[in-house]
């Protein structure tokens, strides 16, 4: 019960990415609201797996639905061409941190119109924000939106358009072998090949590119 409940309120704060998936390295309050916006592949590995074995234990979809939208972050975000995984991502776009996750009433209203209203007040949304003026997205509403997938691909590939954060391209052998069991067990667990193939890559990567004498 203990785990979760931390991980249900981890999923619905402001340090899990509402909208594209994965987490922030930590939360700088004692409610998971603010993130420090650094995103790690380690911990977003580990997560991810956390999340994926909550899921399968409780029988609750909701883990399993994190677990694979982490992985799909790291996927999407943090992916070599050849199938190794990059390290981080940074909290600051344009010097200003979490400029690439934040959004006011105004832009979430251009893109989605009509349906604005009930995803900002599902995600708490408000004119004074709650970060420097505008809004860390955080599940405040009860029942999720029925178009709520459809309004996140939206906003989604709306924020693709904003300036990334710098991505940190080192490819360390420990943090890859731990986004490769996660993306394993996924692939046992889910029965999905999207996430063994995921796996079979990063693990072809380390040993092509991070082996030399026989050790990693």
């Amino acid at each position: 019960q203990f785990v979760g409940k931390t991980l249900d309120e981890m999923a619905a704060g402001g340090i899990h990415d509402q909208i594209g998936g994965g987490f922030s390295r930590y939360s700088v309050d004692d409610h998971w609201l603010v993130p420090h916006f650094e995103k790690m592949l380690y911990d977003n590995a580990q997560l991810a797996r956390l999340y994926l074995w909550a899921g399968a234990e409780t029988g609750k979809e909701h883990f399993s639905e994190v677990a694979r939208r982490t992985l799909g972050y790291i996927l999407r975000d943090l992916r070599h061409p050849e199938g190794g995984f990059f390290s981080s991502e940074d909290a600051d776009s344009e010097g200003v941190e979490g400029k690439f996750y934040v959004w006011t009433p105004g832009e979430i209203a251009e893109v989605l119109g009509d349906q604005a209203e009930e995803l900002m007040g599902y995600y708490g949304v408000t004119e004074e924000g709650n970060f420097e003026g505008a809004n860390i997205l955080h599940v405040v509403g009860d029942e999720a939106p029925p178009q709520l997938d459809r309004a996140r691909r939206a906003l989604l590939e709306a924020r693709s358009g904003r300036v990334r954060p710098g991505l940190d391209d080192k490819i360390v052998a420990s943090w890859n072998g731990l986004a490769l069991r996660a993306f394993a067990e996924a692939g046992a667990v889910l029965s999905d090949d999207k996430y063994l193939d995921g796996a079979r890559q990063a693990a072809g990567f380390v040993f092509e590119h991070l082996v030399e004498d026989g050790r990693l």
